[in-house]
């Protein structure tokens, strides 16, 4: 049940839908550093699943129009997190959430997009990308303060399949030489939450990556960094997606999501995420290099107590 109103401070309150995920944590986290936990609210479809101490929670579903505008009750700025790429329906999502924060008096709607310089149309991710700037137009047009986050690949996915690839020596994907800047969740959570602080940034769209690099070259900087003897192939489309259904939980989504990850691949491959970063206009400082991220990433594996390589 969503928390009383009537219990609501007055004072600004910055709210986290779909937060019960990696990046909804995150953020939730850089926003603790400079708003107090009590102005903060996380919004899921299972609150309890959002594990922030001394921040408010409630329950939220971007199916319902209704059921989103009683969780935006007295907020003051939406960081809207975009729904999972397996969810067809993501546009409809989108614009309920939109409209429940219209009826419930929002002001600010800070919305997490994918990067992409408009090549995304020549490639199996056109599709996903479509929902992602049909999103972006339905926010400027709706009458509230906009700034839209364009999100990078996240280093994670990508370092953790280098890993596993380390067994066989072989890591394989459709990117060939294309170049693409990548980022941590971390990274991108600082910038996110900075974006929901201030006006400065309203109206304006920024691309949230780090340097750009082939897949080579990671390839390279993770055999440098974590000790791996990995070296880097370009697959076909097809076998790039018979690769992909190789894996339980992408054959179980289906075809359709192997295609769209190679699509993804395939924006590497024709320059389609080869784009400007306005991480330090979003951030306030510069982003960290690609080795570092990975040396951060490397630190918390051993702390978690997993293996380096």
């Amino acid at each position: 049940m969503n928390e009383s109103v009537s219990k609501i401070n007055p004072a600004p309150f910055t709210a986290v839908s779909a937060a019960s995920g990696r990046l909804g944590h995150a953020v939730l986290g850089a926003l603790l550093a400079d708003i107090p936990a009590e102005h903060i609210v996380a919004i899921a479809r299972n609150p309890a699943k959002v594990q922030v101490p001394g921040i408010g929670k409630r329950s939220g579903d971007y199916n319902t129009v209704a059921g989103m505008a009683a969780a935006l009750a007295n907020i003051d700025t939406l960081i809207m997190i975009s729904a999972p790429v397996g969810d067809w329906d993501r546009v409809r999502m989108h614009r309920n959430v939109i409209n429940a924060a219209r009826q419930a008096g929002v002001r600010k709607i800070v919305f997490t997009s994918v990067i992409g310089n408009g090549q995304e149309q020549d490639t199996w991710f056109w599709g996903t990308q479509q929902v992602n700037r049909q999103t972006e137009a339905d926010l400027k047009s709706s009458g509230l303060e906009w700034v839209i986050a364009r999100n990078g690949l996240y280093l994670e996915m990508d370092l953790r399949h280098i890993l596993h690839a380390n067994a066989a020596g072989l890591y394989r994907n459709v990117g060939g030489d294309g170049e693409c800047g990548y980022i941590t969740i971390d990274e991108l959570a600082f910038a996110i939450a900075g974006l929901a602080q201030g006006d400065h940034h309203n109206g304006k769209t920024f691309n949230l990556v780090g340097p750009n690099m082939s897949q080579a070259a990671l390839v390279q900087l993770a055999n440098e960094v974590f000790g791996l003897r990995v070296r880097y192939e370009t697959l076909s489309d097809e076998d790039n997606i018979a690769l992909l259904m190789q894996d339980e939980k992408i054959a179980a989504r289906g075809r359709d999501v192997a295609r769209m990850l190679t699509g993804c691949f395939q924006c590497v491959r024709n320059g389609a995420f080869n784009v400007r970063s306005d991480f330090a206009a979003a951030a306030g400082r510069p982003v960290k290099s690609t080795r570092r991220m990975m040396e951060d990433l490397r630190a918390s594996l051993s702390d978690q107590g997993q293996p380096r390589a």
